[in-house]
């Protein structure tokens, strides 16, 4: 899949299920359970322990997944992460050297940001969407309105506080997707046998991103 499509992708779901799973076998169990909540696209991120090949494996069995790599602090994690099978990749922060790694690979890159001096400074710098982290500790929707009225042209992802309650308040501020963590991937009710708490929120979440894009 090229990146055209990839960014396609994530910006018409418009949302980003951030897994922090502490093996291979929760991560998979994770997958499982977001998938049959409708949503394909999955960041992995590299606090997992073996992340690089937790990606592989993701990859190899999650059929008709897009698998992105995420808290990428350097070029050689994210070349890593792509070798690896990862179609995009996601900073909580702004790494020059990440950026153009991922540009030269061809794959998308999600840098974070939070200043509008930095924003612009990701979007320049080749940046596919600008991660907005963390978006609830500077003003959550009303900042990404702030952000989007002089810079309607640079894609931003929300990624900090984001919940049930704030989704659509995010969409309608002018989020491309959202960036979503515990709040989606409820490792606790996985561990209790109820994977299928995750798989209503998957569902609730695309529900309240469809309703507030009209």
């Amino acid at each position: 899949m090229d990146k055209k499509a990839v960014l396609e992708r994530i910006t018409v779901t418009g949302l980003i299920p951030v897994i922090r799973a502490q093996s291979a076998d929760e991560a998979q169990a994770v997958v499982e359970a977001i998938q049959a909540g409708g949503v394909s696209i999955l960041e992995i991120t590299m606090t997992v322990p073996n992340a690089v090949k937790l990606i592989e494996q993701v990859v190899g069995y999650a059929s008709g997944a897009l698998v992105g790599a995420g808290t990428v602090l350097d070029a050689e994690t994210a070349r890593a992460c792509i070798a690896a099978g990862a179609r995009f990749v996601v900073s909580p922060a702004l790494n020059l050297e990440t950026v153009r790694a991922c540009n030269e690979a061809g794959v998308a890159v999600l840098p974070g940001a939070l200043t509008p001096t930095e924003v612009v400074t990701a979007w320049k710098a080749g940046a596919d969407l600008v991660k907005v982290f963390p978006a609830n500790a500077v003003g959550g929707p009303a900042y990404i309105k702030s952000l989007k009225a002089p810079l309607p042209q640079v894609g931003l992802v929300p990624t900090g506080g984001v919940n049930l309650q704030t989704a659509k308040e995010f969409i309608k501020a002018g989020a491309a997707a959202l960036g979503v963590g515990a709040d989606l991937v409820d490792l606790q009710a996985l561990r209790r046998g109820e994977a299928s708490v995750i798989t209503e929120r998957a569902r609730q979440f695309l529900a309240l991103v469809r309703e507030a894009r009209g």
